[in-house]
């Protein structure tokens, strides 16, 4: 470890500070319908959209028609774009002539990006057109980013309001958020990374020849392996930079090309790089302040970033040492940081990163739930991949993704405070909504469903030939593959240990569904609680009420997140990377 790594490390958290409360007041003027500076734009569209759409942007839903619209737009959304992937072939922007996407893989993707999840068992720049890229996966970059923006503004507005079932308007809400917050960051944004050398362009893929040829083992139809000359290469392009910019912002994940942000074409700088990691964070911390806006409790909103960022810190604290440390097997090896190289273990990092870019990445990436990778995870040190593994494990609360990192850890928040009614023996109240059996009992349904989505499926897959057929390691290091798929997919995270094959019927199929639970499964439980409180009068505080807003508070909260993520997972974690790093460091390898 070194102090620029440290450096950029703090660097990044200062950033990320600074943007939270400017980002937040704006979301909040957004989502409260005040008057911002982008309203002569944007409210004559807005109203076009409204008309066109037959939408009454007068009209507020209960709990219950906000999740059926989203799950209507959502369901919708998804078989329009398996409709795209199975069509492809006769469809316009194919310069490749890419075929139709086979039925399993189309529908795995089209469940996957449906939800934010942007899992890929693919290579993006060899599998998918032009239109299928810009009007396929990229418009759901769009779309499930303000699905979840808008979930956790609901939530919000459920803690705010007072004896009331009405808690906003779907297509309002989401029409808003796509306008006013998604849009023009990604207008700007792309053009920044246009800047950085980023690709965005329409042309076919282009085939240049090789300075120095070289020979390759090339098998045949047959089975046979023949030695081939290779002189020419593909070098794939195409509109790039429009659609990083989303994936960041919207914590998608799903990358134009399989390396995804370890591409020079989707990340070719150090700076590119920073300003996508600001990316991922912006919108969950910008909610943390619109939390506290929004319902007068601005103390309560910085106490919950508070822990967020605590949170953050032991978790990139572990992962840069983890890797910085190195691999104990390589005796004889210099792995010391110097001028002239980071040190520790470059495997599955690229050289212009380093080490503690590198690891700043893989936390920020899976604390949200956004997926993008600039390293592979599945090359970290046991321990050092355990950290991607866990954070995703514990719900991406750790700022999480846009919407449903708020929304995520307003379930732990529910739980800390019943735990600590139960401590004072009196009902637990939350910003003076009495927080009560049918609210901790949808709480806990939200863990379970993630929790048991994860194992479960796990579970089947490392006893099952059908599962274990697709790793490439065995021993703990292949569990760990498993579990990180599941875990990946169940959060809506995306990224995964690339060793896995899961291009298979039952990992696309299995896959899938753990990400349609992860996220739909999940969200009706907390709009239940949002609906639940929203209807509750306000009780003054007294001498026996909780306070939320300072630093006991934050530290209940981790440590029920903590708790309730080591009850869960030690046991599955024990069994992979833990035994994996013990059993490295006495001289052994799968």
């Amino acid at each position: 470890m070194t102090a620029s790594g440290w450096f950029q490390i703090g660097f990044f958290l200062l950033v990320v500070l600074l943007i939270t409360k400017p980002l937040g007041v704006f979301m909040a003027r957004v989502f409260s319908r005040e008057k911002t500076f982008l309203d002569p734009i944007l409210r004559p569209i807005e109203k076009i959209v409204y008309r066109l759409s037959g939408i009454d942007e007068k009209r507020e839903m209960r709990w219950t028609e906000y999740a059926i619209a989203m799950l209507l737009f959502s369901g919708v959304s998804m078989g329009l774009l398996y409709l795209i992937e199975r069509t492809q072939k006769w469809l316009p922007f194919n310069p490749q002539k890419f075929p139709n996407v086979e039925p399993g893989l189309a529908f795995g993707t089209a469940a996957s990006f449906t939800t934010n999840t942007n899992w890929q068992v693919y290579s993006g720049e060899s599998t998918m057109s032009y239109l299928t890229q810009m009007a396929g996966l990229a418009y759901h970059n769009f779309a499930s980013a303000a699905v979840g923006i808008v979930l956790a503004i609901v939530v919000i507005r459920g803690i705010s309001r007072k004896e009331t079932d009405k808690l906003g308007n779907f297509w309002v809400d989401a029409t808003r958020c796509l306008l006013w917050v998604l849009l023009p960051v990604c207008l700007v944004g792309s053009l920044i990374l246009v800047s950085e050398g980023v690709v965005q362009n329409l042309k076919p893929y282009s085939t240049v020849e090789l300075i120095q040829p070289y020979t390759a083992q090339v098998a045949g139809a047959d089975g046979k392996t023949t030695t081939q000359t290779v002189t020419q290469q593909v070098i794939a392009q195409g509109p790039v930079a429009s659609q990083e910019v989303i994936k960041e912002f919207g914590t998608n994940g799903g990358g134009f090309f399989n390396a995804n942000s370890a591409h020079p074409f989707e990340n070719p700088t150090p700076l590119s790089n920073f300003f996508e990691m600001v990316l991922i964070f912006a919108i969950p911390s910008g909610l943390t302040y619109t939390l506290g806006r929004m319902t007068r409790s601005q103390r309560h909103g910085w106490a919950v970033w508070a822990a967020m960022a605590f949170l953050f810190l032991a978790g990139v604290t572990a992962a840069y040492w983890a890797e910085a440390r190195g691999n104990p097997l390589l005796a004889g090896t210099d792995q010391h940081a110097t001028a002239l190289h980071s040190g520790g273990n470059m495997e599955g990092k690229e050289v212009r990163f380093g080490i503690a870019n590198s690891a700043l990445f893989a936390t920020v990436t899976t604390d949200a739930s956004c997926g993008a990778v600039n390293g592979m995870h599945d090359s970290f040190t046991p321990l050092g991949g355990m950290v991607p593994l866990i954070n995703i494990m514990l719900g991406e609360v750790v700022f999480g993704g846009v919407g449903a990192g708020l929304y995520g850890v307003f379930v732990f928040v529910v739980l800390a405070v019943f735990i600590a009614g139960l401590m004072v023996g009196r009902t637990p109240e939350y910003l003076g909504k009495k927080i009560e059996a049918y609210d901790v009992k949808m709480a806990m349904l939200a863990v379970l469903i993630l929790t048991c989505t994860i194992l479960i499926f796990s579970a089947v897959s490392v006893v099952k030939p059908y599962g274990t057929a697709g790793i490439t390691n065995p021993g703990p290091h292949g569990l760990s593959q498993i579990l990180y798929a599941y875990v990946s997919s169940t959060g809506n995270n995306g990224s995964a240990f690339g060793g896995i094959n899961a291009n298979t019927m039952w990992y696309n199929t299995t896959t899938a569904t753990a990400q349609l639970l992860g996220r739909f499964f999940m969200i009706i439980p907390v709009l239940a609680i949002a609906g639940s409180l929203a209807k509750k009068k306000i009780v003054p505080e007294s001498a026996g009420t909780f306070p939320v807003t300072g630093g006991l508070f934050a530290g209940l909260l981790v440590s029920t997140i903590l708790i309730v993520g080591a009850l869960t997972f030690f046991p599955a974690l024990s069994l992979g990377p833990i035994l994996e790093h013990l059993l490295m460091n006495a001289g052994k390898v799968f």
